[in-house]
């Protein structure tokens, strides 16, 4: 029977014992959280916001516990840029496991980086597990109408990787222009709203 605060968070083992996901955990609940799953790090998806309080407020449990807290960005509505990609294949090998993949509501951005650890750890035969990542249950993955390039984007990379590993294709070879283009071949010229320029925050952020 899951914890109410794993249910609460959205959380759930993308590999059990190595790595999870989950939603950003408010209300207090990130410490038990990570005792409770015995987590060693925190990879953020939100990119480093030092101004606000929800990432202050988990940067001082990830300290407390003695945990690691690495900061990556990904916005689900826009193409990733390479350096953004690289980052996140770095914190894959350099955060301490059992780490948590987490983003706001843990559906989304979140997906998209447990499916890329898969692939990442396992080769493209790990590519079904990877979109298994983006399913609506028990994942709460909805896309809206600019988040549908996110599981596409496990083909793409798959396509244009042609065998290579994925962390040698994103460092060498990954193009968001190539990947939009991709997309608009593949009936999806309105599944991203454009290319990442800047990070850009709610007004509810706090």
């Amino acid at each position: 029977m899951r914890h109410l605060p794993d249910i609460l968070y959205n959380f759930h083992w993308v590999r059990e014992g190595e790595a999870a996901r989950s939603s950003q955990a408010h209300f207090g609940g990130l410490s038990g959280l990570m005792r409770r799953h015995g987590l060693k790090a925190i990879v953020n998806l939100r990119g480093e916001n030092s101004d606000l309080s929800w990432w202050r407020y988990e940067r001082r449990v990830c300290e407390k516990l003695g945990a690691g807290h690495f900061d990556t960005m990904l916005d689900s509505r826009k193409l990733p840029l390479r350096p953004m990609l690289v980052r996140l294949v770095e914190v894959f090998d350099e955060a301490p496991r059992p780490f948590l993949l987490k983003c706001s509501g843990g559906q989304d951005r979140t997906g998209l980086a447990a499916a890329l650890y898969l692939i990442h750890r396992d080769g493209w035969s790990a590519r079904d597990r990877a979109e298994q990542q983006f399913a609506a249950f028990p994942y709460l993955h909805f896309p809206k109408k600019h988040q549908r390039w996110l599981k596409a984007f496990v083909a793409f990379a798959q396509e244009e990787a042609g065998g290579r590993p994925l962390a040698d294709w994103i460092r060498n070879e990954y193009d968001p222009v190539r990947l939009a283009g991709w997309l608009m071949q593949h009936g999806l010229g309105d599944g991203f709203k454009r290319i990442f320029d800047k990070p850009v925050r709610s007004r509810w952020q706090l």
